[in-house]
């Protein structure tokens, strides 16, 4: 199912800024930051609150259309068709590498497992030290 017809069904109205804010996401090649998504989105519709950016992202991460993360302390996010991913981030030089979707299943079940509890690893960020860095410390 679409964003769009998600947005529709859940009784929310497709504004424009709305349907920008989606684009600007769904175009990006990498993850967005809230910053950058508000700056671009200001660039191409001026007027338009920052504070009301900043209830759309939100909106749109519970309505399951983007997907919100954090990468050096920021919100960041992801159009949910890419599917869910993890990150390690080296907390010294800041590098960033792709890990597997299915890292944190066996977690997943034992979490279930022991607990009943169902936990969601949508887009997690890893932080610790590389290998490189690790070399020099």
């Amino acid at each position: 199912m679409s964003c769009i017809t998600t947005i529709k069904e859940r009784g929310f109205k497709l504004t424009p800024q709305r349907r920008l804010i989606l684009d600007i996401i769904h175009e990006s090649d990498t993850h967005v930051t809230a910053e950058e998504v508000v700056s671009l989105v200001q660039a191409k519709m001026p007027g338009v609150n920052k504070s009301t950016i900043y209830r759309t992202l939100e909106l749109l991460d519970e309505i399951g259309c983007v997907v919100k993360g954090e990468s050096h302390g920021r919100s960041i996010y992801h159009h949910a068709e890419e599917g869910h991913h993890h990150h390690m981030e080296c907390r010294a030089c800041g590098n960033t590498v792709d890990c597997s979707e299915d890292l944190f299943a066996s977690v997943e079940k034992a979490l279930h497992k022991k607990y009943g509890f169902r936990a969601e690893f949508k887009h997690t960020v890893i932080k610790g030290l590389c290998s490189q860095c690790r070399i020099r410390m």
